[in-house]
């Protein structure tokens, strides 16, 4: 930014004056092969990288069990701060959307939406959920209806009970929770970067509290881990989603086996196809992929409420809504719990999971955000989520467990395979065969969402809040997610994917706490923001 329009800005918006400093974005930078990148947190974030792929090769069993031990050091013994985490996040939404803050637009008053309502929604749900809800949708509430790992509350298996708070507890890790998470991340970022001309950065949400320290030491510690989460959290998914759609492959074409060769192709596939999306940009790519996505999930829902159980289902909404609200509270405890296996298993690991991939799906959420309200935002981003989440899960749950109760199909087995949960049960509905391909698509171009969604964002972090930054660095970062992925499937198996996830759970304790100064650092500059706008002289 020159010294000229710095100054007009400046007369503008009275925020900048209180937040800008004497700083711009990407002072720091250095050019290097093309590309314009932040120092240090470019050449850190890629030392450990780099570091944590070598080592995982080398000793694989090993970095497995220590990271393993790290991951169950952090949940069992800081699994109170991922609950109350939680709930804050949640009860902090809940105040923004009711507040007077509600009033204050993303960009200024007379900031304008870069997308339209439909698509902005599209880009959310894609970037945030998509694949983890065509993984877990049908695999997660068969597994607590037949106690595969852990019941909710220890309620007894197989019961009436048991599979209406299936639905339920499913409900509770793909609803509110999460999305708090993902809301707080996402509105601090857009707020300080078009509200107070910071960079786009993870760094910038702590001004009010750090002052002139984000652009230093401080900063860069926090945008490293951000970019190591980021980082982790979609080479796990990446090499995950193709074990998932290798295993998908091959359960309808036999011939195809499910193998590492299979498995790096797809990656590969992925990966080619996401550089081209990257390539066109956010205009032309992953909001063109977003309504793919979404277009072909509704067909293939509607398709399953049709030709499954249509009158449970459509029930069923209300009853996995009503259960949901009814057990919020008893799930969101963390004192006295008995049941360990479920509550530690899953709730704790979703937590941390969730906060761990938050860097990456706020940053994004944040990117295609201005122009909309602080109410407009959190309404979005935190309700309408929550009630598709609760239309899928019980389209696809519903009729898995009735499948189990009927005892048809492998399904009536129990979890076998989680990543073929889905494709089991789509088994045993008419054009079974259709589906499943339809339902493969899906999850790919969903992973193709998500590396393209991912690569702007850790682009966006490294180059120092740049979000011009030349094209080649997206293409490197997406490169990276597929080579992480494609050498630790390869090198050391579902052992080295299991390494980084854990290492990517690992890395969602201290993040946590991370959240939670944010919360106070939005609240600290949502109310200069309101004193200015309501208080004192308006902002145009």
């Amino acid at each position: 930014m020159s010294v000229s329009d710095k100054e007009s800005s400046e007369k503008q918006n009275p925020l900048h004056e209180k937040y800008d400093a004497d700083h711009e974005v990407g002072e720091n930078n250095v050019e290097l092969l093309g590309m314009d990148l932040h120092n240090p947190v470019f050449f850190t974030s890629s030392f450990f990288v780099i570091f944590f792929v070598i080592l995982t090769l080398l000793f694989p069993e090993k970095s497995s069990d220590y990271y393993e031990a790290a991951k169950n050091w952090s949940i069992s013994n800081f699994d109170w701060l991922f609950m109350i985490g939680g709930n804050v996040f949640v009860l902090f939404c809940v105040f923004l959307l009711l507040s007077p803050y509600g009033k204050i637009r993303i960009g200024g008053k007379r900031a304008k939406p870069d997308f339209s309502i439909l698509s902005w929604l599209a880009m959310l749900f894609a970037a945030g959920m998509g694949i983890g809800l065509m993984f877990w949708s049908v695999a997660e509430p068969v597994g607590y209806f037949t106690n595969w790992f852990g019941t909710p509350f220890n309620v007894e298996a197989g019961t009436p009970e048991a599979k209406e708070l299936a639905m339920g507890a499913t409900m509770f890790h793909w609803g509110l929770h999460p999305w708090a998470i993902y809301a707080v991340v996402g509105l601090s970022l857009a707020f300080f970067a078009y509200n107070c001309n910071m960079p786009l950065t993870i760094r910038s949400s702590f001004y009010p509290i750090f002052g002139d320290r984000v652009w230093g030491f401080t900063g860069n510690v926090i945008d490293t881990i951000a970019v190591l989460a980021t980082i982790f959290g979609l080479a796990t998914s990446l090499g995950f989603g193709a074990q998932q759609a290798a295993g998908g492959i091959h359960y309808l074409f036999e011939d195809i086996p499910n193998n590492i060769t299979t498995q790096l192709a797809i990656i590969f596939g992925v990966t080619v196809v996401a550089l081209f999306s990257v390539i066109r940009g956010l205009e032309g790519g992953v909001k063109v992929l977003s309504n793919i996505n979404m277009s072909i999930a509704a067909l293939l829902m509607i398709f399953v409420i049709i030709a499954g159980s249509t009158v449970a289902i459509l029930n069923g909404v209300g009853t996995t809504l009503l259960t949901y609200a009814e057990n919020i509270i008893p799930l969101s405890n963390w004192i006295g719990r008995e049941d360990q296996t479920f509550y530690s298993g899953w709730t704790i690991f979703y937590w941390a999971w969730w906060i761990s991939w938050s860097p990456f799906v706020g940053m994004f959420i944040a990117r295609v955000s201005k122009g909309r309200t602080v109410r407009q935002f959190v309404a979005a981003v935190l309700i309408v989520p929550t009630l598709l989440s609760a239309v899928w899960m019980t389209t696809f749950g519903t009729t898995g467990l009735d499948q189990v109760e009927q005892g048809v199909g492998e399904l009536a087995q129990g979890i076998t395979d989680e990543s073929l949960a889905l494709f089991q049960m789509l088994e045993n509905l008419p054009f079974g065969y259709i589906t499943s391909v339809a339902a493969i698509v899906l999850v790919l171009v969903f992973f193709i969402t998500s590396s393209d969604s991912g690569s702007l964002v850790i682009d966006s972090i490294t180059a120092g809040g740049k979000i011009d930054a030349p094209v080649t660095q997206r293409v490197f970062w997406a490169v990276m997610e597929g080579v992480i992925a494609a050498v630790l499937l390869y090198g050391g198996g579902k052992e080295a994917l299991g390494a980084l996830q854990a290492a990517a759970v690992t890395v969602g304790l201290p993040f946590t706490v991370i959240l939670l100064l944010m919360c106070v650092s939005l609240f600290l500059g949502l109310r200069s923001a309101y004193n200015l706008n309501y208080k004192g002289k308006p902002l145009k």
